[in-house]
């Protein structure tokens, strides 16, 4: 591979060659930034941490230069903070035993862009060596731009490759936005009740941003927790955490699929389901 960015980083834990590494590779994160994988992809790390067949490989677009900061943090130039967070997302490969990691070191600016087509050719590059059989981005409704542009880039960097090389399963996971409004039949469930000794270290591997002012780990395991329990009203948990992704698959499989009228199907399912069970009630 020939990455774009001459600071790109590869990080293999085990030291197998990272060629060797990411065609191990079963299951592939994709995050925009360093701690995305660790709270929208756990399901992935939790599925391989004890398998011998089975391997997580993680990609983190953005170089963390543009991260919110406070307290110890305060002070850091946006040069610190990157080299902090790249060392924080390499210690969470190394707690994670990922098969691979890498950073392609990108500004926030470059994910965005309608017009560069870097992120999405590096994302390919990756994708063919690795052939994973499930992929974890973002979803389609977070709110945050950068999120949306690694998603976007995500599903163009797949859909450019042989029908036979893309991957099983392509899930878009919470972040910015939870999915508990997406209707239960559409929702793609992913049970991470097990280990939370490793969720909890995972989280907390990213001290720059929980000490620097966002209690990350805390509300991802809110989520979990409350998607759990508020999945069903009338049965009682079956899980005591819960991630929700949104399929993404068809997008991968049929190109001519728009991923604006795709996503915005959800959202008018969602509508029709509230306006069914209110005009239920009203007699409407």
């Amino acid at each position: 591979m020939k990455l774009h960015q001459p600071t790109a980083d590869v990080f293999v834990p085990d030291g197998l060659a990272p060629e060797a590494a990411l065609q191990r590779v079963t299951h592939l994160g994709i995050g925009a930034h360093q701690d995305d994988l660790e709270f929208m992809a756990f399901h992935g790390i939790l599925a391989c941490y004890h398998s011998e067949n089975q391997w997580f490989g993680g990609v983190t677009c953005t170089n963390g230069g543009g991260s919110s900061r406070t307290g110890p943090y305060a002070a850091f130039t946006d040069e610190q903070m990157m080299a902090i967070r790249r060392h924080e997302q390499r210690t969470a490969a190394v707690v994670g035993r990922y098969g691979a990691m890498l950073q392609l070191d990108y500004p926030s600016s470059a994910i965005k862009s309608a017009t560069d087509p870097s992120v999405k050719d590096d994302l390919k590059q990756i994708l063919t060596a690795a052939r994973p059989q499930v992929v974890y981005t973002h979803n389609l409704a977070d709110k945050h731009d950068t999120h949306i542009g690694v998603a976007v880039a995500t599903i163009q960097a797949l859909r450019e490759l042989p029908r036979d090389r893309r991957p099983e399963k392509v899930w878009g996971c919470e972040i910015w936005r939870d999915l508990d409004w997406l209707p239960d039949a559409d929702k793609v469930l992913m049970d991470v009740s097990a280990h939370g000794n490793l969720a909890a270290a995972l989280n907390g591997v990213f001290d720059s941003q929980i000490a620097g002012g966002k209690r990350y780990d805390l509300a991802t395991q809110g989520r979990r927790q409350a998607n759990a329990t508020f999945l069903e009203s009338h049965a009682c948990d079956k899980t005591t955490m819960q991630i929700f992704g949104m399929d993404l698959t068809p997008l991968v499989a049929d190109e001519k699929l728009d991923l604006v009228e795709y996503v915005c199907g959800y959202i008018k399912k969602f509508s029709a389901e509230v306006r069914q069970k209110l005009g239920k009630r009203l007699g409407n």
